[in-house]
């Protein structure tokens, strides 16, 4: 009896730790289960930048003609005169007032210029006579040297008589001949550009000296042919 009761209690205990094992919790973590994590957001697509309006371009203003016959008054930069000066030698001025044409500045009131002395004779070399002449070669626009033809002003003096002073090819821009022909000096200059203006054909000084247009002297020039001008 005893044999038995021991051979079952045996045996249910086996059957107690066989069902125990069975049932020891799966610690392993179902990953089949688990909520995947949210993909990336791939960014969207760069949008291509629009094309800019295409720029007109403005129209370039007309050129400025400047007409052959214009006169251009030249304030000297330094005396020139008939013992002084050489025939070929350059001279310096700047531009007194300013040319406009239509409204338009073609040649500002301080551009620089150049010239060159045609003719200087002293006296006593010249049939007892003194004579200077003088013409503009360029001036300076925009920052470049523009060629330029002008006609000369030209200034004898015939011996111990009388002084004369004309305009080759003639014509009222004898005006404002020459400013310190009598050694006036620059105030001599401004009275020669303010009454220039008379068409007549010469002027007349008296005296035996020397010809001499001291520093700021006032001449006027004619052009002689067309000079085109581009506004910047």
């Amino acid at each position: 009896m005893r044999s038995r009761l021991a051979a079952l209690t045996l045996g249910l205990f086996l059957t107690f730790v066989l069902l125990a094992c069975s049932k020891k919790p799966d610690q392993t973590t179902d990953t089949s289960t688990a909520t995947p994590a949210p993909a990336a957001t791939a960014p969207a697509p760069a949008q291509p930048a629009p094309t800019p309006a295409p720029v007109q371009e403005q129209p370039k203003p007309e050129p400025i003609i400047v007409p052959a016959g214009t006169t251009l008054t030249v304030r000297l930069g330094q005396a020139v005169g008939s013992k002084i000066s050489q025939a070929g030698q350059s001279f310096s001025g700047t531009v007194a007032s300013a040319v406009v044409i239509d409204g338009r500045t073609a040649i500002p009131a301080g551009a620089s210029v150049t010239g060159t002395v045609v003719d200087a004779k002293p006296l006593g070399r010249f049939a007892g006579g003194a004579s200077l002449s003088l013409k503009l070669s360029s001036v300076n626009l925009h920052g470049s040297d523009r060629s330029i033809q002008t006609s000369a002003v030209s200034e004898t003096e015939k011996g111990k008589g009388k002084r004369t002073a004309v305009l080759a090819g003639g014509g009222a821009a004898v005006g404002a001949l020459i400013g310190g022909l009598a050694g006036g000096g620059k105030g001599a200059g401004i009275g020669a550009l303010a009454g220039g203006g008379a068409g007549t054909g010469g002027a007349a000084f008296t005296g035996n000296k020397e010809i001499v247009l001291p520093a700021e002297s006032a001449l006027s020039f004619t052009l002689a042919q067309s000079l085109e001008v581009r506004e910047r």
